[in-house]
């Protein structure tokens, strides 16, 4: 599995071709970013939290996809 993560903004597929020819490998993979928008429909906490804790680590990398094209990140 791979330690890092090269996501690329799906505006920009030439980094994606050029990341996956350059940089991918079995340390390191390239990915498209699949988000497409907000996902909750309600913009509200639910009431009760049913987890006990956070399942992944969070880091926002919506402004390096808008600014550069491309964020890497570690596989958790």
């Amino acid at each position: 599995m791979a330690d890092l993560v090269f996501v690329v903004s799906r505006t920009e597929r030439t980094y994606y071709v050029y990341l996956k020819h350059n940089y991918a490998n079995e340390r390191r993979s390239v990915i498209l970013d699949r988000r497409f928008g907000e996902r909750r429909r309600i913009q509200q906490w639910p009431l009760d939290e049913r987890r006990h804790g956070e399942r992944r680590r969070h880091r926002n990398i919506t402004p390096e996809l808008e600014s550069v094209g491309w964020a890497l990140v570690p596989r958790g």
